[in-house]
């Protein structure tokens, strides 16, 4: 479980990391990303940066400019927080949308064999 501080520099992590890839990060790959979550380790030394997109079909190129772009971020966060270390950044692709439109989907299937099987009680 994430501490009170953990918790604050992970909130705080995911704003500052989300202005910068909108305004000082000169890659329109890297800008199509939309931040969802950033995981700090308790020690400092790597934060996973969750991210999404809205059109996943470009997923490849923005990864890599997101991972071109994690040496530069890394010292703009150093030049902006004040803390001891500053952790490297890993971004990781978040699919928990998808996963959760598939089981929309899954849900809405059943749902509807569900009632057709009702109908068909009805009926008889």
């Amino acid at each position: 479980m994430a501490t009170y501080r953990i918790s604050r520099i992970n909130k705080e992590f995911l704003r500052l990391i989300s202005d910068m890839l909108a305004n000082r990060v000169k890659d329109d790959y890297a800008a199509m990303a939309v931040l969802t979550e950033v995981s700090v380790s308790r020690d400092l030394s790597h934060a996973r940066v969750w991210y999404t997109l809205i059109d996943t079909g470009k997923r490849g190129s923005v990864q890599s400019a997101l991972d071109k772009a994690a040496a530069p971020l890394r010292a703009m966060l150093g030049k902006e927080l004040h803390l001891r270390t500053i952790p490297e950044l890993h971004f990781l692709f978040d699919d928990s949308e998808e996963k959760a439109r598939a089981m929309d989907a899954l849900l809405d299937s059943v749902a509807e064999l569900d009632a057709r099987m009702r109908a068909k009680g009805d009926a008889k």
